[in-house]
């Protein structure tokens, strides 16, 4: 995805998510379900097969992530723009909680900062710095 489109995702998803409170209430009645999530850590096809499995996100299939969406595997950019994705698209199916990993030391040692950096290298600080406003 070029730069432009991810920093103007992040730019949107930043303001959304200053809106929201600190504290999320997720409630469902008996007839729906809501599918917790945790730990993708840059997982791609793990997200995939939960999509797979579950359905994606819409107004009938509540979602919530429980942080720590990147470091460690190779795709943590990709994961990112897919949720904050389906968070503008259907903000209230879908919740996301921050990790520890979302944390810029984290991402230092554990690789989001490195994989940032070689798929864009123009403008690899921007996003970064981006990102860790969002986080």
């Amino acid at each position: 995805l070029h730069a432009r489109y991810v920093l103007n995702l992040l730019h949107e998803t930043r303001k959304h998510l200053k809106q929201l409170p600190n504290i999320s209430h997720v409630s469902t009645c008996y007839s729906e379900e809501v599918t917790v999530c945790g730990d993708l850590h840059g997982q791609l096809d793990d997200l995939f097969l939960i999509f797979y499995k579950n359905g994606l996100p819409s107004p009938s299939k509540s979602y919530v992530f429980n942080g720590d969406f990147v470091d460690r595997g190779k795709q943590s950019l990709e994961i990112l723009v897919i949720l904050f994705t389906f968070l503008l698209i259907y903000p209230k199916e879908v919740h996301l909680n921050r990790g520890n990993h979302e944390d810029h030391m984290v991402n230092l040692r554990y690789g989001f900062t490195k994989e940032v950096m070689q798929k864009y290298k123009v403008h690899g600080k921007k996003i970064l710095k981006m990102f860790q406003n969002v986080f």
